[in-house]
């Protein structure tokens, strides 16, 4: 059940910004890369907005666990798909990055129905942050600048490294839980 509270709004928010972003960054004609910028920036505003409002006021909601995940995926994965379409990133590194994702959301998944959870770590967190760094340069820089490229790269370098890191944390996950079944 959906439940009427701020970060479920930003999310639903979140999620009706993503067809906004790909409808203005693939117009025709161009020209409106300033505006795309400005709705992925509130879009992504909104993401790291409604978690603080949910965990300072306590009001985690099941609706909000599954589907602000699922918001960002949209947004990123759009702004990618996009990107690849405008010529601006190579479908190889969005790819990597988008399968980045899903797989961790798969075994994000796969560790709830087990009755575990495995928490957003440093890495995932600095790869939030150089993702959005990265699509929002990519969509207000013209042409490819050896910067441009460099932030690409380590972008993408830090996106495998924190889907490493996911996979580490689950491979603990069930070797802990192994070890709890195992008698003395």
């Amino acid at each position: 059940m959906f439940e009427l509270n701020v970060p479920n709004v930003l999310t639903l928010l979140r999620i009706l910004l993503v067809p906004v972003l790909v409808a203005v960054l693939v117009q025709e004609g161009g020209g409106l890369d300033e505006v795309a910028a400005a709705v992925f920036i509130l879009a992504s505003f909104t993401d790291a907005l409604d978690g603080w409002i949910a965990r300072r006021q306590k009001s985690v909601t099941t609706f909000g666990k599954l589907m602000d995940p699922l918001a960002d995926k949209l947004l990123v994965t759009a702004a990618l798909v996009s990107l690849v379409q405008l010529g601006r990133l190579s479908a190889w590194v969005a790819m990597v990055i988008i399968a980045r994702e899903f797989a961790v959301t798969g075994l994000r998944q796969l560790a709830m129905e087990h009755g575990e959870v495995i928490p957003a770590s440093i890495w995932g967190k600095i790869k939030t942050v150089f993702q959005v760094a990265m699509v929002l340069v990519l969509i207000i820089v013209d042409g490819s600048p050896l910067w441009v490229d460099a932030l690409v790269w380590v972008t993408m370098i830090i996106t495998v490294i924190s889907g490493a890191d996911y996979f580490f944390g689950f491979r603990s996950l069930v070797q802990a839980r192994q070890a709890r079944r195992v008698p003395s």
